[in-house]
């Protein structure tokens, strides 16, 4: 029961409610995968270094190529500006005094065993002191706690949990639950930036989660803003402001009954390959081919050698980090665990992108490093 990992003391009742729950990441992956069946053309590992013009409108972008160096220009018709808490900057590349428009806010979440919160329901704590709600969820098979809310005055690719955030997320939880988690408990530490419109508040819990489109004197579209539950109805405003833009032929939004890739009507896999949905099979044969594909990545980690190959192959993986963090949540679920199985996920893709031993190397190396942020200082 529930009741036996919460503190009873001063515990008068409850309130049940229903939520939904997903997979970032996989969504992430499915999304893409939707847009290459659709027509469009993805470009990993590419970073935009610059807005071309042509006269005073924006006619396409100066691209790099992260993996070679090489540079190129793309023209376009319309340009939209989604790059989330790094909208402002690219806004800048267009305009160099454009005012910002978003205000940046870190929330961070520790990922616990499972034994903190056995059972498959959540809490949520309607007030804590900085007037957020804290939660502790079952996720993976652990136990996810946050969050923050904590203005921060630039973003970044790589954002860290600050000491007194989790000192907060500590104070919170051993309030609530029976067992008060210790920092050898934790598992993985995350940080993550919200891209929060400006407005005129006292704090960032009070800003706007909201979408803004916003079309710039040149004609570039940004849009800012918004969160997962809302993306389609982001994505179906945006076209329809980029149709106006571009002179582009109106064409229905079909986003409301349109599947994206790997949907299921009735799930069948009851491992974790069932966050795969349709592609489970397809990784289940990988196997069936060679059985050592079957093995797990590491004895901490639910995650089997063949994902490593579907990614690669099927899922625009480029480094390990790619594999371990973003096509799986290893390294939020088990930071450490995640750095130990870093030779075996570097030395398959080694194999299947034709990468020699120093790269291997080299990723080994980089992923480690990246590791070490999300593990607690004893």
């Amino acid at each position: 029961m529930m009741g036996w990992h919460i503190e009873q003391e001063g515990l008068n009742g409850g309130i049940i409610y229903h939520d939904g729950q997903f997979d970032d990441s996989r969504l992430a992956i499915n999304l893409a995968q939707t847009a290459v069946e659709k027509g469009a053309v993805l470009v990993n590992y590419m970073r935009c270094c610059g807005l071309l013009k042509d006269g005073p409108h924006v006619s396409g972008v100066r691209l790099r190529d992260e993996e070679s160096g090489a540079e190129m220009q793309v023209q376009a018709k319309v340009v939209i500006n989604a790059t989330g808490v790094f909208a402002d900057a690219v806004r800048q590349m267009d305009d160099a005094a454009a005012k910002p428009m978003l205000s940046p806010s870190q929330g961070i979440h520790f990922v616990l065993p499972r034994e903190f919160l056995p059972g498959d329901t959540a809490i949520m704590i309607p007030k804590t002191d900085d007037g957020r709600v804290l939660f502790a969820v079952p996720w993976h098979g652990r136990v996810v706690v946050g969050t923050t809310d904590t203005p921060v005055a630039s973003a970044s690719l790589e954002p860290r949990a600050l000491a007194e955030e989790i000192d907060f997320i500590f104070t919170q939880v051993s309030r609530y639950l029976t067992r008060d988690p210790q920092r050898s408990d934790v598992l993985s530490v995350f940080a993550g930036l919200r891209p929060l419109i400006k407005a005129e508040a006292g704090s960032t819990a009070a800003l706007s989660r909201d979408h803004l489109i916003t079309i710039s004197d040149s004609g570039l579209i940004t849009l800012a803003g918004g969160k997962w539950t809302t993306y389609r109805k982001m994505a179906e405003d945006v076209i329809d402001h980029a149709e106006m833009i571009g002179a582009l032929d109106h064409r229905h939004c079909a986003t409301h009954e349109l599947p994206i890739h790997g949907s299921e009507t009735t799930p069948t896999d009851e491992t974790h390959l069932h966050y795969y949905g349709s592609d489970a099979p397809g990784i289940r044969a990988l196997i069936a081919a060679d059985p050592a594909l079957g093995e797990l990545l590491h004895p901490r980690l639910e995650f089997l050698k063949a994902e490593v190959l579907w990614h690669v192959r099927h899922e625009m993986a480029r480094t390990v980090e790619d594999v371990l963090a973003r096509r799986t949540r290893a390294l939020l679920l088990d930071a450490r665990a995640s750095a130990e199985a870093a030779p075996a996920v570097a030395r398959l893709m080694a194999q299947e992108l034709g990468k020699d031993a120093l790269w291997e190397q080299q990723q080994i190396q980089a992923y480690e490093i990246l590791a070490q942020g999300y593990l607690l200082p004893a």
